[in-house]
């Protein structure tokens, strides 16, 4: 069982950094850091990944989350984003050293009309049965969209417009602070991200939450990459890196959770104005 989830995201892995480059030199860079001040060869640890749909019944949250249901994930918590109209929903495995999951899920008929006539024409490229497979979690978009249709998305909802484009892959990656020897608190790592040159979200505050709610979280902003829409090309928002500090509860152990007003600024990592 290990060894099929391990395989499930090294694949995400893969297809994420083919559309985030600085994930890569994140990780290369940590990877560096963390060899200086150890010598042992201890990997970068995933914290947990976040996976985008639409609540469109073939392709909704919980079609996505069976997979990881039946690598024995259980449901750990839910969330609403009102004014973004998403839901979501968090999974974690027994195995505490495997990623979390979090998955959300645009409400669509939240939508205005345009909007949703848009959506459901995309979705309706999706096979019935394609979310039955796990290689569905990776497969990207199942459908082309005009580039009207993209700035019509951008100006109501940047996760319709970013879904519109890369589909069905991770989001984001988090590294998990609390697993660096190099870097033990936040800020010190987004400190020296920073002096390397990465972008970080300074929505809702560099850092967002923190000890009082015990979990800390930053973000670098997504990488901007070329795409080729049914009808032009265009510089667009693909995925970003995250990195989490999670604190002790009063048992002693670690939250495992996700703070919602957190996680509202972070999906804000893949705002941006688009050109042509």
């Amino acid at each position: 069982m290990h060894s099929k989830v391990k395989d499930l995201f090294a694949n995400l892995w893969e297809n994420y950094v083919a559309i985030t480059p600085s994930a890569e030199k994140i990780h290369a860079l940590l990877n560096t850091f963390e060899k200086s001040h150890s010598s042992s060869e201890a990997p970068i640890i995933n914290d947990h990944i976040a996976l985008r749909t639409f609540n469109i019944d073939k392709i909704s949250l919980d079609k996505l989350a069976q997979h990881f249901l039946a690598l024995g994930y259980t449901e750990q918590g839910q969330y609403e984003f009102k004014q973004k109209k998403l839901v979501a929903k968090h999974f974690e495995h027994p195995d505490d050293t495997l990623p979390k999951v979090f998955i959300s899920e645009l409400l669509v008929e939240e939508m205005p009309e345009h909007i949703q006539h848009i959506i459901y024409s995309l979705v309706d490229s999706v096979a019935n049965n394609a979310a039955d497979k796990p290689e569905f979690l990776y497969s990207g978009a199942h459908w082309q969209i005009s580039a009207a249709d993209y700035a019509s998305l951008v100006a109501e909802s940047e996760y319709a417009a970013w879904m519109s484009v890369w589909g069905f892959r991770a989001n984001h990656f988090t590294v998990s602070v609390n697993h660096l020897s190099h870097f033990t608190e936040l800020a010190a790592l987004n400190a020296k991200l920073i002096e390397a040159g990465f972008v970080l979200n300074q929505s809702g505050g560099e850092i967002k939450g923190g000890p009082e709610v015990l979990l800390a979280q930053s973000s670098t902003m997504a990488d901007k990459i070329t795409v080729k829409l049914s009808d032009a090309e265009l510089s667009v928002p693909s995925c970003f890196y995250e990195f989490a500090q999670r604190y002790p509860m009063d048992n002693g152990k670690l939250y495992q959770g996700f703070v919602a007003a957190s996680a509202d600024k972070i999906f804000e990592s893949t705002n941006a104005t688009t050109t042509m």
